[in-house]
C-alpha cells in the first residue's frame, strides 16, 4: 500500500510541476524600412489540477480503509464461524463418544449372559 502512495504522490508531483509554455515571434516591418522583431512567450499550466488530484488522492485512500474494513469484519466472521464449527464438532464427538459406551455397555451385558 506505501508503494501505491509513493508512486501516485511522484506522479501528481512530476505532473503539477510541468508546465507547457508558447513562444511566438513577430517580425514586422516599419514604414521608414526598419525590422522589428516581438518575442511573446506565454506559459500555460498543465490540464491537471493539484485539486483534482487531491480529491483523486483522498478517494482512493477512503476506497482503501473500506475495503480494510470489509476485510476485518469478514475476519471476525470467519472466527465466529471457525469457533461454532469447533463446538459443534466437539458436541458430536461428545454424542458419539456416549453411543460407544452405550454399545460397549450392551456387549458386555451380553457377554456376560452367555
Amino acid at each position: 500500500m506505501k508503494k501505491y502512495f509513493l508512486i501516485a504522490s511522484a506522479i501528481s508531483l512530476g505532473l503539477m510541476s510541468c508546465k507547457k509554455s508558447e513562444v511566438k515571434i513577430e517580425t514586422v516591418e516599419n514604414p521608414d524600412g526598419t525590422v522589428t522583431t516581438t518575442t511573446i512567450e506565454k506559459e500555460h499550466s498543465t490540464t491537471l489540477d493539484s485539486v483534482q488530484i487531491n480529491e483523486t488522492v483522498d478517494q482512493a485512500k477512503q476506497k482503501l480503509n473500506d475495503a480494510g474494513e470489509k476485510l476485518d469484519q469478514y475476519a471476525t466472521d470467519g472466527r465466529t464461524q471457525f469457533k461454532k464449527a469447533g463446538k459443534d464438532v466437539k458436541a458430536a464427538a461428545a454424542k458419539g463418544a456416549e453411543k460407544v459406551e452405550k454399545g460397549a455397555e450392551k456387549i458386555k451385558e451380553d457377554l456376560e449372559k452367555k
